[in-house]
């Protein structure tokens, strides 16, 4: 039994005292005891290393005190595990140095054996579920099927990403078997991430909001919905859509037990597109934590009371960017603690 299971009631729609809290990123680079890691280890050795995912995991835990932890983990692990190569540098991103542009690079990709390629998440998993020893849920993720096309066929991070989505409307046949290969391998993915441990799961689709709301069903969401209908009878399941307020009212009527928000989407309109009845995470914008801490805690209990404090889990709008003091990363997290309705 979990000693602080308000996030998993949360996701239940169950009535709360007060909301939970977790961060996006919160097992990262704000904080120095991970920085120490970083110094001594490169991104993926940190990723493929077991003892250290699992310690980078519990850091916040101990130190910031969410109601919850992720898994120190990148979506790019999964095209990894599918033949693509991959290289992530600090400070310049994910490069891949062959992207993919035609149906024969399409062709040699394929859907892996997870427990062979992953098997190391798997590992992560099981030993941070040792060292959390019950305090808190822990919450695994995948990047989204379009998400982690963007990147192989753009070949590195993009400010619109033209050339993945030229590549989706010049040659359909192929993006939608690259989309279902990652989909195909992403759901085996997930599915062992819980059969591991893990107590709910985190589809990020962080470049949904470059597709226009038509494109976004054809290129994105039915690959989404696809891996919520394979997981939603096995564990929870969040999707953040980041600048995807477009298609919240399609999400809601699909299996997902809570929806991702952004900052650019008031609480109200989060609301009312999503139907008022599933519950939202979100949407402190990322920023807003390098204000003065009295500005965070009010602006954190106005954003609860405009969320209302069931059916909802307090979060950012996006990941927690590397220059936030850690001071104010806890006021984040103690303004919602000492939240009274």
């Amino acid at each position: 039994m979990l000693k602080n299971d308000l996030f998993l009631r949360a996701l239940n729609n169950e009535t709360v005292e007060r909301p939970p809290v977790w961060m996006m990123r919160q097992a990262g680079r704000y904080l120095p005891e991970f920085r120490a890691l970083r110094d001594k280890y490169d991104f993926f050795t940190r990723c493929e290393t077991p003892e250290l995912a699992a310690e980078i995991t519990v850091q916040p835990i101990r130190i910031v005190k969410p109601d919850a932890a992720i898994l120190f983990s990148d979506i790019l692990v999964v095209p990894r595990a599918m033949g693509i190569h991959v290289e992530l540098k600090d400070n310049l991103g994910p490069i891949i140095p062959n992207p993919i542009r035609t149906m024969e690079q399409v062709n040699q990709v394929y859907v892996p054996d997870v427990n062979e390629t992953l098997g190391y998440v798997f590992d992560a998993i099981r030993l941070t579920k040792e060292m959390l020893n019950d305090e808190v849920p822990l919450i695994g993720f995948a990047g989204s099927p379009w998400t982690i096309f963007c990147y192989a066929v753009e070949g590195k991070g993009s400010k619109s990403f033209d050339t993945a989505k030229g590549f989706c409307f010049s040659n359909p046949i192929a993006a939608h078997s690259l989309l279902q290969k990652i989909t195909d391998t992403t759901i085996l993915y997930l599915k062992e991430k819980v059969k591991a441990g893990c107590n709910a799961i985190q589809i990020f689709d962080s470049w949904g909001g470059m597709l226009s709301p038509v494109d976004y069903q054809e290129f994105s969401w039915q690959y989404i919905n696809q891996i919520v209908e394979a997981l939603a009878p096995h564990t929870k399941v969040i999707v953040f859509g980041k600048g995807c307020w477009f298609a919240l009212n399609d999400m809601a009527k699909s299996k997902a037990s809570a929806l991702g928000v952004d900052w650019t989407c008031s609480a109200r309109n989060a609301r009312y597109l999503s139907g008022g009845k599933i519950t939202l995470q979100g949407n402190f914008d990322p920023s807003r934590l390098l204000s003065p801490i009295p500005t965070i805690k009010k602006m954190v209990h106005q954003m609860i009371n405009e969320f209302g404090k069931d059916s909802y889990i307090v979060n950012l709008g996006h990941g927690i960017l590397p220059n936030i003091p850690e001071d104010h990363a806890k006021a984040f997290v103690e303004a919602v603690k000492e939240y009274k309705n």
